[in-house]
């Protein structure tokens, strides 16, 4: 419909994954690549991950077009099979003859000389495992067993796992161990960045055939504040914004008629950050901290200081949140350790009768009591009581369960309940399937797949940082942190500090970095930012630092 009045070829946002309009952001290209690499090159197994409709699929579609000649790919999307289903699969995608009635091992030495065949023609074989957070144990002890078919100098089989972030977690279980260590690529997909997604909008109407502008800026950043960046929930909104423009004859998108599209499409399960409110309620846009260097890397899109927010021209913040910054009593909240006995309240009951007890100053009195600090609305912004305590506050707006795992610290979620009211609650422990929760001065034991279905994935944290200002140290930069890397790193791999006076980050410090990076489950960059230095004042085993797992775990 739309197509003529913009003068389109097809529609552009269209949910189907068409590499044509794939838009390689810098992680997705640095995934690609990886993968291309990855089929020409290395052996074992590669790990994809990212959330629902970060562009996982497409990206596979992207990859299977730029295949390197001799390279074979046997792609399961559906990994839900019996063991004797997914070898006959994968037969079935390398064509090999696989008659009915034959057992897992003949499926296994048929699959055996096709690689061995392959590789005396010099060909690769690729096997692709889509949604690969639901296999089984047993289903992936199998798939651990076909990278035992090799020969003296080479894998024969390369396996590519491609999940949802809950396929970190499932490998990250110590009965995992044994794939986890073969895994010698991850990649996650974060969401877009606002600066991503106002390409990402351009270039699929480019493509599409587009000759002038119809997105505004503000329609742009109003698209990603209702998608938080994830590109399958761009293309639903700015579908539905040019289907909006459309029926009331408008050449031009603006962010009114985006947030009309957006509650169209979300209904009542519409999502409103409730951050940028938080933020004004805690004062932090008074606040001169100094904060873009909490991030991981420059351009990473899922972390964000609430202070950024704050400052954020998209932010609107109703006038009685302000005028209730001002009404809140100091209150003194007991140490963590007299938080009352647990209880195992369904999640959804408990959010229905929390009451006060899941306002963000409650949530900040109670993250505040995990440290040993006590907050008080009376002595100014939270993050600068915090800092004048050394620490410091960050903020992620995509993380998940896995990311909370690494991280360690105890932090606020926003959590919705089934009207689509927001709480805000504080984790303070988690294990593999369950996670406690504090609410006021009572805490609670939900399980984790509860939870998942109540969490966006907006959570904020303070950590206390090992260098002085907490700012990111880089390849080649001279600093006095660099001093503290350097020792910090050498106690955690327990050998002497080679050069303890240098001020230089040089390339051998980088290449312990990377190590400690990788063996951390973090972004492999080099780049020592929040959550590196956070991993590092873990690994170091503070006694000051509260966890949200035991070091013994």
């Amino acid at each position: 419909m739309y197509t003529e009045f913009f003068g389109l070829n097809d529609k552009p946002f269209s949910i189907s994954p068409d590499p044509r309009y794939l838009y390689l952001s810098r992680r997705h290209a640095d995934a690609l690549a990886h993968l291309i690499y990855g089929i020409s090159e290395s052996g074992g197994f590669i790990q994809l991950t990212g959330e629902v409709g970060t562009g996982k699929t497409t990206l596979i579609r992207s990859l299977l077009e730029q295949l390197p000649e001799k390279a074979e790919i046997a792609l399961i999307l559906n990994p839900q099979l019996s063991t004797k289903e997914f070898l006959q699969s994968i037969c079935e995608e390398l064509r090999i003859e696989a008659p009915a009635g034959l057992t897992v091992k003949d499926l296994i030495d048929r699959l055996n000389t096709q690689l061995l065949r392959a590789h005396a023609e010099d060909r690769r074989i690729v096997l692709i495992v889509d949604e690969a957070q639901t296999l089984s144990p047993e289903l992936l002890e199998q798939v651990r067993l076909l990278t035992n078919l090799e020969t003296t100098k080479k894998k024969l089989l390369q396996i590519i796992l491609i999940g949802q972030p809950e396929l970190r977690e499932l490998l990250d279980r110590p009965e995992m161990r044994q794939i986890a260590q073969r895994v010698t690529g991850r990649y996650h997909l974060e969401p877009l960045t606002f600066d991503d997604t106002l390409l990402y909008v351009e270039h699929r109407m480019k493509v599409a055939g587009a000759q002038a502008t119809v997105f505004t800026r503000p329609a742009v950043r109003e698209i990603f504040r209702q998608s938080r960046g994830i590109p399958r929930l761009i293309n639903v909104v700015a579908d539905r914004s040019l289907l909006a423009a459309y029926t009331q004859d408008r050449s031009k998108i603006d962010r009114k008629l985006v947030r009309q599209a957006a509650a169209e499409v979300f209904g009542q399960r519409l999502h409103r950050p409730w951050w940028p409110w938080a933020a004004a309620l805690i004062g932090l846009a008074a606040f001169g901290l100094t904060t873009t260097n909490f991030l991981q890397a420059p351009s990473g899109p899922a972390e964000r200081t609430v202070l950024e927010l704050a400052g954020d021209p998209s932010v609107e913040v109703p006038a009685q949140i302000q005028a209730e910054a001002t009404e809140l009593a100091p209150v003194t909240l007991e140490p963590a350790a007299a938080v009352a006995e647990l209880s195992d309240m369904p999640l959804a009951e408990l959010l229905a009768q929390s009451g006060e007890s899941t306002t963000m100053s409650a949530a900040m009195r109670a993250l505040f009591s995990q440290w040993g600090l006590e907050y008080q609305a009376s002595r100014g912004p939270a993050c600068e009581q915090a800092s004048q305590a050394g620490l410091r506050c960050l903020f992620f707006s995509g993380g998940s369960i896995g990311q909370l795992r690494r991280i360690n610290r105890p932090a606020i979620l926003t959590l919705s309940d089934a009207g689509g009211a927001e709480h805000q609650v504080v984790m303070t422990g988690l294990d593999y399937d369950r996670a406690r929760m504090t609410l006021g001065v009572h805490s609670h034991e939900v399980s984790v797949v509860e939870l998942t279905h109540s969490w966006y994935g907006e959570h904020l944290l303070l950590w206390r940082p090992g260098i002085n200002a907490g700012g990111d140290l880089l390849p080649g930069q001279r600093d006095e942190g660099v001093r503290w890397l350097r020792e910090s790193l050498a106690t955690i791999r327990g050998v002497p500090n080679p050069d303890p006076d240098s001020l230089v980050y040089d390339e051998a410090l980088e290449t312990w970095v990377r190590d400690f990076q990788r063996q951390s489950k973090l972004a492999v960059d080099g780049i020592v930012g929040a959550r590196t230095q956070i991993a590092i004042t873990t690994d170091l085993g503070l006694d000051d630092v509260p966890l949200l797992l035991d070091r013994a775990n």
